[in-house]
């Protein structure tokens, strides 16, 4: 059923699938599924499992559709409308702007539906807006701008995923906040985290410390310090900084513990079950309600009453129960790398971790101990090491030292980190439980600092597309099966995964070596171009010192082998075409006639009489201009009706390299 309904989700997703189809469908194939399951005999086609399949498919469309509800494509963009808006989630800000998750209420007066960002100029003056405020203001609808650079991260399809396709961008002081806005769940869930974050900011707690302890407990990760972050993230273990799996994992074997008398008691077990659940919801709350902390506890909560039901065999089934249960109400959080990974995980963890304790099972209590956390770390690392590789393009080859060192105490550390909010809420904390509290997470951050920086150990750059994904779950599965039944039939799997992989590679292969591209980046106050020549880069740049994001992320997306760095040119010449490049000094050879233009670094020049000396087919501006500057030239182009291209506007520029 569950792959099923997620194969309904994706194809719902992608393939925009109307209302009217999926009504049409879903009651003939209910009524078809209906009289398969009374008529189909044992034998023959089968009409009843095919019958299924479609029946959850369709579900999974519908289910897609109805959860996506959007009016804000009916209204135009560039347009100004007068907007009231819910606020819904508080996002990360950045160094210009304050971002939030809005819900539109009314679009001039009219009842619309969909969310978007909303987000405002960062002024330190100005009070941060919170979840539940509405807000009324007048504001062009934007389209999320796509990536400017080849292989960047695609904000638009990351928000698209999560239904946002639009933005607002508005300004403090044209902007009113209603009095008495409706409140919800959300809104009193997010208040009283940050009353919580309010009461430890004044416990005396170092900053660094503070910022982790948030995190840990809270899910409020905006305190962490980059160092700090990128040092869990090279150790493998920056799950701990988000309030997720892991966390609700834990605290769940923790409330086991701590209500197992309750089992004792007539009906006990049912109420320790309801009990439990309850104390994980409570818990979400406290942590704000946030969506990764609600898919955590609903996954949990499902995994509590296999635990209650005490039958190992059902444990995958109650599994894919909830994920069903998840999907259904929330079908959009399938795209979330947080909600893959979590389930990848568990699933890993609960059919791996048995056939490690089988294989063996250590008399001595330490290393049986040890054995079996080093288990359940190697198999919930298996199973989410395709979708690490895939969107993080990394591999922590320490990462089960810093599991060993630190999974262990974690659940002390939470346990510990409870009791001092508790405490610190009533104005009861004692400085010696507020001083321990903070050794102990420095000493976390020490332990994590030592293995994120031995950078030999951690495997970076790894080309690693969707294929390669779906490819390496195959080969893991196989891999299992045959370590579990070294049998024939389990080894031909094996093979035919390596060699589907090795196929693979040899067509990227490839087709790497026979491209050959030239490229305009994106890069604010500098000119970048990237020479492919198959599986060698050369990077042209006004500053050669430094190699950017947008190169590295070219290089390991096409597989680059070699590269070199070289300093701008003024001219270039791509088989019959010329580019030339107008830096600062406006020199420029009087008479030559160029395929391309690249103005750069808000060049003080005569526009129009450099068009009819240069008489280029098309101009380019880079990021290194000021945007007056560009709006000039883009009007001038437009006058003599030549194509211009700014990447500020537009992203990156791909020079065409065929004759003419």
């Amino acid at each position: 059923m569950a792959p099923c309904l997620v194969a309904g989700i994706l194809l719902g997703f992608y393939l925009r699938v109307t209302y009217s189809v999926v009504l049409f469908l879903l009651p003939i194939l209910v009524f078809l599924l209906f009289l398969a399951m009374k008529k189909q005999s044992r034998k023959g086609f089968p009409f009843f499992e095919l019958t299924f399949i479609l029946t959850f498919i369709t579900i999974g469309i519908f289910a897609m559709n109805l959860s996506n509800p959007n009016s804000l494509s009916n209204l135009q963009d560039d347009v100004s409308y007068t907007w009231v808006l819910k606020i819904k989630e508080v996002l990360k800000p950045n160094s210009y702007s304050r971002r939030y998750v809005a819900q539109v209420m009314l679009t001039d007066n009219e009842p619309q539906q969909g969310k978007l960002i909303l987000s405002f100029p960062r002024n330190p003056i100005k009070n941060n807006l919170n979840v539940d405020d509405e807000v009324v203001l007048s504001s062009p609808l934007l389209k999320i701008q796509p990536p400017r650079n080849p292989h960047q991260f695609d904000y638009r399809a990351y928000l698209e995923k999560q239904g946002i396709q639009h933005q607002l961008k508005g300004q403090w002081e044209f902007m009113v906040v209603r009095d008495a806005p409706s409140r919800t769940l959300m809104g009193y869930a997010a208040e009283f985290r940050n009353h919580i974050i309010s009461k430890l900011r004044k416990e005396g707690f170092g900053t660094e410390e503070l910022g982790v302890i948030q995190a840990l407990l809270l899910g409020y990760r905006d305190a962490i310090s980059a160092d700090i972050y990128d040092n869990y993230k090279n150790a493998g273990a920056v799950h701990i900084l988000a309030v997720s799996g892991l966390h609700v994992g834990i605290l769940l074997l923790l409330l086991q513990f701590l209500f197992a008398p309750l089992a004792r008691l007539p009906k006990g077990k049912v109420l320790k079950l309801l009990v439990i659940v309850l104390s994980l919801w409570v818990y979400a709350f406290i942590a704000g309600l946030s969506p990764s902390i609600v898919r955590a506890v609903t996954m949990f909560s499902f995994l509590a009453y296999a635990m209650h039901l005490n039958r190992p065999t059902n444990t995958f089934n109650i599994m894919a129960l909830s994920l069903c249960f998840t999907l259904l109400l929330k079908p959009l959080f399938l795209f979330q790398v947080g909600f893959q990974m979590s389930y990848a995980a568990v699933f890993a963890i609960v059919w791996l971790y048995p056939k490690f304790k089988r294989f063996w099972t250590p008399e001595n209590f330490l290393i049986r101990k040890v054995w079996q956390l080093l288990s359940i770390s190697v198999s919930a690392q298996m199973g989410v090491l395709p979708i690490s590789l895939f969107y993080f393009h990394q591999f922590p080859a320490l990462f089960f030292v810093s599991n060993l060192l630190v999974v262990p105490f974690l659940g002390l550390l939470l346990g510990y980190g409870i009791l001092v909010i508790v405490l610190s809420l009533m104005d009861a904390l004692p400085n010696v439980l507020m001083q321990g509290y903070n050794l102990s997470i420095q000493g976390m951050n020490t332990i994590i600092g030592w293995v994120g920086q031995q950078e030999r150990f951690l495997i970076k750059e790894i080309p690693f597309d969707s294929v390669q994904l779906v490819l390496g779950y195959i080969f893991l599965i196989a891999l299992v099966r045959l370590l579990s039944k070294p049998k024939k039939k389990t080894f031909v799997p094996v093979t035919f995964g390596i060699l589907l992989f090795q196929l693979w590679g040899l067509w990227n292969q490839k087709q790497v070596s026979g491209k050959q591209s030239l490229i305009l980046g994106h890069q604010s106050k500098e000119t970048i171009l990237l020479h492919q020549q198959g599986n060698q880069l050369r990077f042209f740049s006004s500053d050669t010192t430094s190699f950017p994001t947008l190169a590295q992320n070219y290089l390991v997306a096409e597989r680059i082998k070699s590269v070199s760095k070289h300093p701008l040119q003024n001219s270039y010449d791509i088989g019959p075409k010329r580019i030339f490049v107008l830096d600062s000094s406006g020199i420029h050879p009087k008479g030559m006639h160029v395929d391309y233009l690249l103005l750069t670094q808000s060049t003080k020049i005569n526009i129009d009489r450099l068009l009819d000396s240069m008489k280029p087919k098309t101009v380019i501006a880079d990021g290194s201009n000021f945007t007056s500057f560009v709006k000039r030239w883009k009007a001038s182009c437009m006058k003599k009706n030549i194509p211009f291209h700014s990447t500020r506007e537009k992203g990156y520029f791909v020079f065409d390299m065929g004759s003419d």
